[in-house]
């Protein structure tokens, strides 16, 4: 058994952002040299997600209009009682998801049509991390 792990750093534009990172986890994958296994991505944030959809514009703005209708940015949060204001951030994450596991075989991500990982920014501009950790067989 192998394993590789790296964090990948994102410095996003915007408060509210989806990011296809598909072509750098398949990059990791193949650094690795895992044959056969496993590749979780995982967000290393409270207010951020990683999460498998399809690469679409419009599917992204559905995601964000969905969440703000569930939990508004300019609601009232007794989290923001701290001296935050990202209250919506926190359920929007726990919403999407922390992580993904996707297969490994042949030393590619093994993914069904359209599916691409995402990283899903809900508090940002500034630095974040993304941690990858692959495990399998060479």
């Amino acid at each position: 058994m192998k394993s590789l792990t790296k964090h990948l750093v994102l410095d996003t534009e915007d408060r509210v952002q989806f990011i296809n990172i598909t072509s750098k986890i398949q990059e990791l994958v193949k650094e690795s040299k895992i044959k056969e296994g496993f590749c979780l991505v995982n967000a290393m944030h409270i207010t951020a997600s990683v999460f498998i959809n399809d690469e679409e514009s419009g599917l992204k703005q559905d995601f964000k209009d969905f969440l703000e209708k569930l939990a508004p940015q300019d609601d009232e949060y007794r989290h923001n009682d701290t001296g935050e204001d990202n209250g919506y951030a926190h359920i929007w994450r726990t919403i999407m998801g922390r992580e993904v596991t996707v297969a490994i075989t042949d030393n590619k991500l093994d993914f069904g049509p359209w599916e691409q990982i995402f990283y899903g920014e809900f508090d940002g501009r500034r630095k974040k991390r993304i941690m990858v950790k692959i495990i399998g067989e060479e």
